[in-house]
């Protein structure tokens, strides 16, 4: 199968994805594929239908829970989708470009909008597939269109008003058989040093607030509304610092698990089923997971 597959991309093999999930779980796969164009993923997309061959697309591995053993088949990463195109007043931007990057760069182009996720670890593609928001704005805010792939390999662009969304969820995440591989946006003009000011305020306060100097991925949970945010509910049971093997709840931001040296999958997901047990038993609400844990 190595043969074939490196036909289709950048090929690694027997990989360590340590340095591929922002908790920092050593999870391995047996391949590690990073197609180089739509093309290349329609093919391999095709071949693995014929051959009925597994995988897993995997963006920044910035909302995720990997399983602590080796994937057995293939991983897609998108990281070479990373182009960023100019068109009229629209923005083009390939389903592996950072967050963080594609904001820069519009401001340098002269537009404003996503400031919000100038410290997002995460992806275009996964973005649009969770939705992802900060400062009561979303992905989905300025999104025009999406280009996405079914596992069969056929090829689809819808306008994002024709996809359902609602906070941090979206048709892709309620649908996870669709792969994203382009998403253009239309921003407003903005001004640059304006921007950059505003950059620095949600950095200040990102510091401030989250455990930023340990691997997470971020909010574990869904806030049961704006004004009751799941990490004060969180907190005010007195859960911060409770652990499970090298997963621990941030003492900084209660809705944050850090890892504090080699925690692995299992113990992280036991610490959430934990606390949304107590959580359960004490308040009554349930708190919706915004991590996903891949099982494999």
């Amino acid at each position: 199968m190595k043969s074939k597959l490196e036909n289709f991309g950048n090929l690694e093999e027997n990989v360590s994805l340590k340095n591929y999930n922002t908790y920092k779980v050593n999870s391995s796969t047996k391949y590690l594929l990073h197609p180089k164009d739509i093309d290349s993923l329609v093919r391999f997309l095709k071949y693995a239908k014929d051959n009925k061959i597994e995988f897993m697309v995997l963006g920044n591995g910035s909302n995720v829970i990997l399983s602590d053993t080796m994937y057995p088949s293939v991983i897609i990463k998108l990281d070479l989708f990373n182009e960023i195109l100019y068109e009229d007043d629209k923005v083009i931007a390939g389903a592996g470009v950072m967050m963080p990057l594609l904001c820069r760069d519009i401001i340098r182009h002269g537009y404003e909008g996503l400031e919000w996720a100038s410290g997002l670890p995460g992806t275009v593609g996964g973005s649009v597939f969770g939705n992802a928001e900060a400062y009561k704005t979303s992905t989905f805010h300025y999104l025009e269109e999406v280009t996405y792939l079914d596992y069969d390999g056929n090829i689809y662009t819808k306008k994002s008003e024709d996809i359902s969304h609602d906070y941090r969820t979206s048709f892709f995440k309620e649908n996870p058989y669709y792969i994203i591989v382009r998403a253009v946006f239309r921003f407003p003009l903005g001004d640059e040093e304006k921007s950059n000011l505003l950059i620095k305020d949600r950095y200040e306060r990102r510091v401030a607030s989250q455990p930023l100097d340990y691997p997470s991925a971020g909010s574990v949970f869904r806030n049961i509304s704006p004004d009751l945010p799941s990490g004060k509910i969180i907190d005010d049971l007195g859960l911060k610092g409770k652990r499970i093997g090298d997963a621990m709840i941030s003492t900084k931001h209660a809705n944050f698990i850090i890892n504090v040296g080699e925690a692995k999958g299992k113990d992280i997901v036991k610490l959430i089923d934990f606390i949304r047990q107590e959580v359960k038993e004490k308040t009554g609400y349930d708190l919706i997971l915004e991590q996903e844990y891949k099982r494999w």
